[in-house]
């Protein structure tokens, strides 16, 4: 069995035929999916998709791309959305400045924030950091010194020192197909220094389709193959990878359900 920890359903790009897509990832061994949140103020349509698949959960949160959108989301608000049932994670959140679509004030304001959720509820955070490792660094020190709160460095492509900081504070890191591009020798040779039971695989579809899907729509069934890729790069077998990855899964992810045949 293997998860997918971070994909997007609720895109238009998989509006069309999504129940195909979700049967595939099933017929590829993909046991459970968490679809992300990006907007708290759309939590219904997620709702309404993690109510029509059992083995499809949720978050829930406002990506830094949407922070001057929804600047007037509140803590309250997240943590009410949070206690849905099929709602386990917190985010995405966090910094962007590669696309800079919103004030970087308000992406660390709605990062903190975030944060807050995720450690009042227990909840993983998904934390996106492109271009600003530095900044994402300072917060997650400076917010883990109030509290621990748990987290994901979701779809990690950023330098080995945020790696280094998120395994010290005790987050987890998480490989999208990035890794397995043949430009990226510098982020296997991160990947090969991160401790296995911190190790996650994600699609982040329909985004970033790994070899040798790369340059298609990605889905959730392509997970397969970024983790045939890590378990390469940590000199362990495929089938050993999954199950690590399924583990520390689902003990990240304590609200989720565990699929009974893979118990």
């Amino acid at each position: 069995m293997l998860v997918d920890s971070h994909c997007h359903l609720d895109f238009t790009d998989f509006e069309a035929e999504r129940d195909a897509i979700v049967d595939r990832a099933r017929a590829a061994g993909v046991g459970t999916m968490v679809t992300i949140s990006t907007r708290v103020r759309q939590f219904d349509r997620l709702r309404a998709i993690v109510t029509a698949y059992d083995d499809v959960w949720c978050s829930i949160g406002t990506h830094p791309h949407q922070a001057g959108e929804e600047a007037n989301v509140t803590l309250d608000e997240i943590l009410r959305i949070a206690e849905e049932p099929k709602v386990v994670a917190i985010g995405e959140a966090g910094l962007d400045y590669f696309y800079d679509k919103a004030p970087r004030d308000l992406q660390a304001e709605g990062f903190r924030t975030h944060i807050a959720a995720a450690r009042i509820t227990g909840l993983p955070l998904v934390i996106h950091a492109r271009d600003a490792d530095e900044d994402v660094a300072t917060i997650l020190r400076e917010e883990s010194e109030k509290a621990a709160f748990p987290f994901i460095l979701h779809c990690f492509s950023s330098g080995p020192e945020l790696a280094r900081v998120g395994v010290e504070l005790g987050g987890y890191v998480s490989f999208s197909g990035i890794l397995t591009f043949k430009k990226s020798e510098a982020l296997r040779e991160i990947a090969v220094d991160v401790p296995r039971d911190r190790l996650l695989v994600e699609t982040d579809s329909p985004f970033l389709a790994p070899l040798p899907h790369r340059g298609k729509r990605n889905e959730p069934s392509f997970v397969v193959n970024t983790a045939r890729v890590l378990a390469g790069v940590q000199g362990v077998s495929p089938e050993e990878m999954a199950d690590t990855t399924t583990d520390n899964f689902f003990r990240l992810f304590a609200k989720c359900r565990r699929p009974a045949d893979a118990a």
